[in-house]
């Protein structure tokens, strides 16, 4: 599975995700954010969790060769907790704190970064993941994920994951709203793969909520 994603990353340097721009880090978490919309959106559900295994690895790397850069941190952070939902119960607790660790990292670097993104996992986690430890804490989720509408308030992830959590807590009318704002949010440069697969998941859930 490593050296099968390894050259699907290196197709992607070839397609003008690698040598084509100037800044290298921007280049590599590039990489990342197509390798994990491949892996989350077009990937069996058998063998996901092999594949972000080896995404994990491979942004573990990355985020090694530029210390004290949030970034890398983020998509590192993202890259574990995606895996942690493939995972059994045995397994995914740990590394949904693993994933905690990464992306708080990231946060007390800079909170802003990548539109605040650090933030909108780190409430997403604290709401998805079952009660363990500090997971489960739907008052820690809240606040981080208006922290990130703060930074990006049009922002596709940002609503769609507020929207998600505010439809678990029952408020329908205002789980609809930020749906509807995330379906209509901007195109995000070069992310086209994961707004097309996150527009789906939208999709999806207003449908649920307007039964």
């Amino acid at each position: 599975m490593l050296a099968r994603l390894s050259k699907y990353l290196l197709v992607l340097m070839m397609l003008g995700y690698g040598t084509a721009h100037a800044d290298v880090m921007t280049d590599d978490i590039a990489m990342l954010q197509h390798a994990w919309a491949k892996g989350y959106y077009g990937t069996p559900e058998g063998q996901q969790e092999d594949y972000f295994d080896a995404l994990r690895r491979q942004a573990h790397e990355v985020a090694s060769k530029y210390p004290n850069r949030a970034e890398p941190l983020i998509w590192e952070g993202i890259i574990t907790s995606t895996l942690a939902k493939y995972q059994s119960i045995f397994s995914a607790g740990g590394t949904a704190k693993d994933a905690r660790d990464l992306l708080l990292s990231a946060e007390r670097i800079d909170p802003n970064a990548l539109d605040g993104s650090a933030l909108t996992s780190l409430g997403s986690l604290y709401y998805k993941v079952p009660r363990f430890g500090s997971f489960g804490n739907y008052d820690k989720a809240r606040d981080y994920l208006q922290r990130a509408l703060k930074v990006d308030p049009n922002g596709i992830d940002q609503n769609y994951f507020y929207g998600e959590f505010l439809s678990i807590q029952g408020d329908k009318t205002d789980a609809i709203a930020h749906l509807k704002k995330a379906l209509a949010a901007p195109p995000r440069p070069g992310r086209a793969d994961a707004d097309a697969g996150r527009r789906k998941e939208i999709e999806q859930l207003l449908a649920k909520l307007s039964k």
